[in-house]
């Protein structure tokens, strides 16, 4: 018994000492500093845009470091947008998939925790029949003994994470549950501009089918008239043909946006979760939308903050690092205790009863003394997926700041593009009509009329498509600065329920 007390006092010892002397090996992860640029672009961009005439020609100001909202699509004043992107955003599987990930990364850092934190207990109950030979016990040539043994004891085991190892398995753990996290914010910034871009994309095709409808009805009242002068011998065959050609030419353009339009109705019920079959989406239309007046653009110190994906690679590498500590720590001593408590019985309702009480405790120490070199080979491989990381991470933030450079040019160019389609299609409708006039009296021969009618189709085709390009690209910036509702906890969304329980 006395034994056993020294024992025990050595094993209390040695728990003590392993605790106070415990230390974490591997490098400890500090978050990147952010780049050490003042703009986005090579010069600085205007900070107000010209204006155009008509809805989508509104001066837009870009506003530097003012707060994004986290539903920014409603800066565009539709309700019928507003209620579809909160109805994607209910009924996505990618938002649920990204949910599932997100619970899935947590619940193995749970477990791991409870590894890690806490000595594994375990019960056991085994009943035993076995038969002994007296021979066993030397005396030869005796008969032997049959009886059951039964047991019921308590095992308690517990690893001393002495050096970290397993403390920066669980902070790698942790990074996965922050990087899934990220990919859900990602996924829901995703989701919104996409919804947001598909509705623009239908508001611009069945703004250039109107447009195309508007200039078949031209040409079909331009044919009326070649044909009237045709038959008072003003026009020949061959203009006749040649207007007809130009009217099937116009109308061959309309299945092709019809098409469009159609696959484009299909990709917002997709991103909303329900079938095409299902319909009962809402029709959008360019003057429906309203451009935003000021557009809030975040600093550049603050976009590797708010771009979901930066923080997703960022998490990577923090995971990266806590796994060269995992590696590092392996080539250490592993210090581990065990101990059992029980009953040995050969009746079973004797089990627990005085003299039949059995225990045991012990500890361990292993330390790696030759591997061949495979416990170094795994720590340079983790130092290398670290590098690995960083240059990703680096990467992710580049081309970050690609995006955010891309749409502040084209929402310059796009205001300046505008208005200079706006006075082109202004010019070729006036010149257009005062040329459908002079032909009328004859002043001008019909290849005069045929290419006024042209220029007049093609301007007013780029003037559609130049309103379109302004409402993408200002839902571009907003994608490209990053920061959306998972940025603005009073304005969270709530997720979608999980599919079970």
């Amino acid at each position: 018994m006395e034994g056993s007390r020294r024992y025990m006092k050595n094993v209390l010892v040695i728990f003590v000492l392993t605790v106070a002397a415990g230390c974490t090996v591997g490098p400890n992860f500090r978050t990147p500093p952010a780049p050490a640029v003042k703009i986005y672009t090579e010069k600085p961009i205007a900070a107000q845009t010209v204006a155009a005439p008509g809805k989508a020609g509104v001066s837009q100001r870009l506003v530097y470091g003012q707060d994004i909202p986290g539903q920014w699509w409603r800066l565009f004043h539709s309700k019928q947008l507003d209620t579809l992107v909160r109805r994607a955003i209910k009924g996505s599987p990618t938002i649920a998939a990204a949910q599932a990930s997100l619970r899935q990364a947590g619940e193995n850092l749970n477990a791991r925790t409870a590894t890690v934190l806490f000595p594994s207990v375990d019960g056991s109950f085994s009943p035993t029949r076995q038969k002994i030979l007296d021979a066993s016990y030397g005396f030869p040539g005796g008969g032997g003994s049959t009886f059951t043994l039964y047991n019921a004891s308590v095992n308690v085991s517990y690893v001393f994470d002495v050096f970290g190892g397993e403390r920066r398995e669980l902070e790698a753990l942790r990074a996965q549950v922050d990087y899934q996290r990220f990919l859900l914010a990602g996924a829901h910034l995703t989701l919104t501009a996409n919804v947001a871009t598909a509705a623009i994309q239908e508001a611009s095709l069945r703004a250039r089918i109107g447009a195309t409808e508007q200039i078949v009805a031209s040409q079909q009242t331009g044919l009326e008239m070649v044909q009237r002068r045709f038959a008072l011998g003003g026009a020949s065959r061959a203009d006749v043909l040649a207007q007809q050609a130009q009217l099937a030419q116009t109308k061959a353009t309309l299945p092709p946006l019809e098409k469009q339009l159609a696959q484009t109705r299909v990709q917002l019920a997709v991103l909303c979760g329900t079938f095409p079959a299902e319909g009962s989406l809402p029709e959008f239309r360019l003057e429906d939308l309203r451009l935003p007046g000021e557009l809030p653009v975040s600093v550049p110190s603050s976009l590797v903050r708010q771009r979901p994906d930066i923080r997703a690679s960022e998490e990577l590498l923090h995971a990266a690092g806590a796994k060269i500590g995992v590696a590092t720590a392996n080539l250490y001593p592993q210090i581990s205790l065990t101990a059992a408590l029980g009953s040995d019985a050969t009746r079973l309702v004797d089990l627990f009863s005085p003299g039949t009480a059995i225990w045991s405790i012990g500890s361990s120490i292993a330390q790696p003394l030759f591997h061949g070199g495979e416990l170094l080979a795994r720590r340079r491989a983790a130092i290398a997926a670290c590098d690995q990381a960083f240059a990703q991470y680096r990467q992710t933030v580049l081309l970050a700041f690609q995006d955010v450079a891309d749409v502040l040019y084209a929402l310059e160019a796009d205001a300046r593009t505008l208005r200079a389609q706006a006075e082109a299609e202004r010019v070729a409708r006036a010149s257009l009509d005062l040329t459908e006039k002079q032909f009328q009296i004859g002043a001008v021969n019909y290849l005069t009329l045929l290419n006024g009618q042209r220029q007049y189709q093609l301007a007013l085709i780029n003037l559609v498509e130049a309103r379109a390009a302004r409402f993408a690209d200002t839902a571009a910036l907003f994608q490209a600065l990053g920061k959306g509702w998972w940025g603005n906890e009073q304005e969270e969304i709530l997720p979608c329920p999980p599919a079970h329980r």
